[in-house]
């Protein structure tokens, strides 16, 4: 009967030691495949990115100077102008009719002049031989003076009418595109008030771009101000084809955004920018050593961006600190170094500890 029950508890305990066996062989899953590729640090570019609006390198209101019915519109909303050409015409006949009157008092004044000079030479001959007073020849002279002062502010208003005249003509200031026409013809434009805005011209070629960079970032910039190069980015994400450049930089730092102003200013020969447009602005100040990642490797949870890597068989989750995009990778700024191995696919079946069977990618 002893013997008995020492049978069934080795059968037992045989029975649990098979049972935990086959337990422990089912809950192991064999090592997951993955590729690796071990990171170096090489050389990849110092670049800050930042949203820019664009503007026109010169814009300029067009506004009549002188009061009058707007006869004309002579151009056409949106067309590209050279400067000189007439947009506008304002009324003509009362600045034609102020001129020749101006003309008209000119020539009276010149025609006394003549008599005041011909009176002045005839008395003063007379005074030489003491026929009249010399009293009757200064005043004379004195009408000759004041008839040429008269004939000075007649010429004058002639030049004051005859430009009147000519600013009935508006014609653009600089080469550009021009606005929507304010002012509807017909309607009575003075420069006085609100009327005498017609319309705008804004210079396309070559365009400027407004954008702002931390105090850090321009740190960085006015370190490398000979080396930096400004590269542009439409909203559809295609790059700009023409190079820009810095042409200003704020003096201060904004107190409420810590940042500098900065403009770019870059050709623009097709018009394929329009001022107003958003674009993405990439700074680029000289070059760094860094390690640089496929942004595919790169992985975000609640707590940053991380990668995985192949470490003794096993994988692990390592935080990074990424920077800009590079192509089609990530530069790393702090988290990795040197022949770090990190794991570029099953991304998604990984956890921490989990088995890994690593091959270099090919």
């Amino acid at each position: 009967m002893r013997t008995l029950a020492i049978l069934l508890v080795v059968l037992v305990a045989a029975c649990t030691q098979g049972d935990a066996k086959q337990n422990k062989d089912k809950a192991a899953p064999p090592a997951l495949p993955v590729s690796v590729i071990p990171v170096e640090p090489r050389e990849v570019p110092v670049s800050f990115d930042a949203v820019g609006r664009t503007e026109g390198s010169r814009e300029v209101q067009v506004r009549a100077r002188v009061a009058g019915i707007l006869e004309k519109q002579l151009y056409t909303e949106g067309d590209s102008v050279k400067a000189g050409t007439v947009l506008f015409q304002i009324e003509r006949a009362p600045f034609e009719i102020e001129l020749a009157q101006a003309r008209g008092t000119l020539a009276q004044e010149i025609a006394r002049q003549e008599l005041a000079g011909k009176e002045a030479e005839r008395l003063k001959m007379l005074a030489d031989r003491r026929a009249i007073s010399q009293k009757e020849a200064d005043q004379a002279i004195s009408a000759l003076s004041q008839s040429s002062a008269a004939v000075q502010v007649a010429r004058a208003r002639v030049r004051q009418a005859e430009l009147n005249l000519s600013y009935t003509t508006v014609a653009a200031q600089i080469d550009g595109i021009t606005g929507r026409a304010v002012q509807s013809i017909g309607s009575l434009v003075s420069p006085t008030n609100d009327t005498a805005l017609l319309t705008t011209i804004t210079r396309g070629d070559p365009l400027w771009v407004r954008f702002s960079l931390s105090e850090a970032e321009f740190a960085t910039v006015r370190g490398a101000e000979k080396t930096v190069q400004v590269k542009l980015e439409t909203a559809d994400g295609r790059p700009y084809p023409q190079p820009a450049h810095v042409n200003f930089s704020g003096s201060t730092v904004d107190a409420a955004t810590g940042t500098v102003q900065m403009r770019a200013e870059v050709p623009n020969p097709d018009l394929g920018l329009l001022p107003g447009q958003f674009v993405r602005v990439r700074v680029i100040a000289g070059t760094q050593q860094a390690i640089v990642v496929p942004q595919t490797a790169v992985m975000q949870n609640e707590g940053g961006r991380f990668v995985w890597l192949a470490a003794d068989g096993k994988a692990v989750q390592r935080p990074i600190r990424a920077g800009n995009w590079l192509g089609q990778d990530w530069i790393v700024l702090e988290g990795l170094k040197a022949g770090d191995p990190v794991i570029l696919d099953n991304l998604v079946r990984l956890r921490p500890g989990a088995a890994v069977a690593p091959k270099k990618a090919g």
